[in-house]
């Protein structure tokens, strides 16, 4: 039998599953009424799972993330079996004499050779399939989440592909899994990839929960790869860690005007609470690990537009870097709306 894997078995700088139960309470226990909640920079979608009793406005700018939002989140009908049959033959079958653009690009980088082989014929294939309407696009989305996760699973990296570490041994155990999807979906959920600003205006909840990245590092310098191959358009890449042009996809939350982008997206949202998760990454070693927005620009924003309470809990995220952090702390800022 396939096994099968859950939304959290993933290596991603800022995931807060472990943060879900202190995220639920403060919303269950100081929020009236939710009945919708917007995750505008899902990542994973981890926050998003914590409310899947809500109807879901799940966005990410990037597209794994956004297929992964379809994996998870999607209303849309998925014949289980079709995917068993489909992932077992993609477990199976002979690639050994693959020549594809992932093997050609990144063989013996990220992975060993026989693995971007198969790799790479995955990703055609699903192509292939999908063009046929032999898989709607929930299934495709699964499938390319799937390839995904079981990427992350044996990469050789430290948990980002901003670099691979040189003269190591291949984990050659590539092995696509199920997607456990075994949870009622509320018809009503949408998945979006696009900047979370504009979205803002096309969208109306109860609830809005913005999670940006707090410092430089774009998500999609760390995980260019796994973007590389959800898009499957077979860019050119550069240097040593094989990067495709990512220009289009930088964050503006990554730059030293953060703090415009977020009065602009709370300006635009329409909403009656507002949830801002946003990291003090304690004491860095690191300048490009600081924050880019003070707590005094957090509750001048915010509080432009209601009463805003401050909720606390320590926090030791995800790292790939080696860098200790002092007082790592994750903050709720959230504000009743007052329109």
């Amino acid at each position: 039998m396939i096994k099968k894997f859950e939304i959290n078995n993933r290596r991603y700088l800022g995931n807060k599953f472990k943060l879900l139960p202190f995220i639920r309470r403060i919303v269950d226990e100081e929020c009236n009424n939710v009945t919708s909640v917007l995750d505008a920079f899902s990542g994973t979608g981890s926050v998003s799972f914590a409310f899947l009793d809500k109807q879901l406005l799940v966005n990410d700018m990037m597209y794994c993330n956004y297929l992964a939002a379809l994996c998870w989140f999607s209303p849309q009908d998925v014949d289980i079996r079709r995917l068993e049959e489909l992932l077992d033959y993609y477990n199976k079958v002979d690639t050994s004499r693959e020549d594809n653009y992932m093997y050609q690009t990144f063989r013996d980088t990220y992975f060993s050779a026989d693995v971007c082989r198969r790799i790479g014929f995955i990703r055609e294939d699903v192509e292939r399939k999908y063009a046929a309407s032999e898989l709607n696009e929930r299934e495709r989305a699964a499938v390319i989440t799937s390839l995904v996760y079981a990427m992350d699973r044996i990469s050789n990296t430290y948990g980002h592909y901003d670099s691979y570490i040189q003269n190591a041994t291949y984990n050659n155990d590539f092995e696509l899994r199920l997607p456990k999807l075994d949870y009622e979906l509320n018809p009503g959920n949408r998945c979006f990839n696009m900047d979370a600003n504009l979205l803002a205006n096309e969208v109306t909840c109860d609830l809005a929960y913005l999670d940006p990245p707090y410092n430089s590092r774009n998500y999609c310098d760390a995980y260019h790869l796994l973007e590389n191959v959800a898009r499957w358009e077979r860019p050119d890449v550069v240097g040593v860690a094989r990067k495709m042009d990512r220009s289009a996809m930088k964050s503006e939350y990554c730059k030293v005007t953060a703090n415009e982008s977020l009065e602009d997206l709370v300006n635009k949202l329409h909403c009656r609470y507002i949830m801002l998760s946003y990291n003090n990454n304690g004491q860095k070693l690191q300048i490009r690990s600081n924050a880019k927005i003070s707590d005094e620009e957090i509750m001048r924003i915010l509080g432009k537009h209601g009463e805003v309470r401050v909720f606390t809990q320590d926090f030791k995220p995800f790292s790939a870097g080696r860098g200790e952090n002092i007082g790592n702390q994750e903050r709720l800022f959230l504000c009743a709306v007052q329109r």
